[in-house]
């Protein structure tokens, strides 16, 4: 991990405090919707093939970022839910 990730993660682990049961499972499930689906694997194959531009590589890193604070968050939610796997 590094430690842009552990820094960003002990900020978000005040949030956990915040969470309900429902909360947690809804953050769980959260995904992109088609449309963000569709225009990240064209960025994704343009990076792949070396033809981004700068912009669509600016795109590109903001998607990342976004990505991994979500999948913080979502590492957070499921502890949350193992801690309390009875919640309704």
């Amino acid at each position: 991990m590094s430690t842009t990730t552990t820094y960003l993660d002990r900020f978000l682990e005040p949030m956990t405090e915040a969470f309900t049961p429902e909360m947690a499972r809804t953050i769980v499930e959260l995904r992109a919707d088609a449309e963000s689906e569709s225009r990240i694997q064209t960025l994704r194959e343009k990076g792949n093939n070396g033809t981004l531009s700068p912009e669509e590589d600016a795109e590109y890193k903001e998607f990342v970022e976004a990505v991994d604070v979500v999948s913080i968050i979502q590492a957070k939610a499921r502890r949350f839910l193992a801690q309390y796997p009875d919640s309704p």
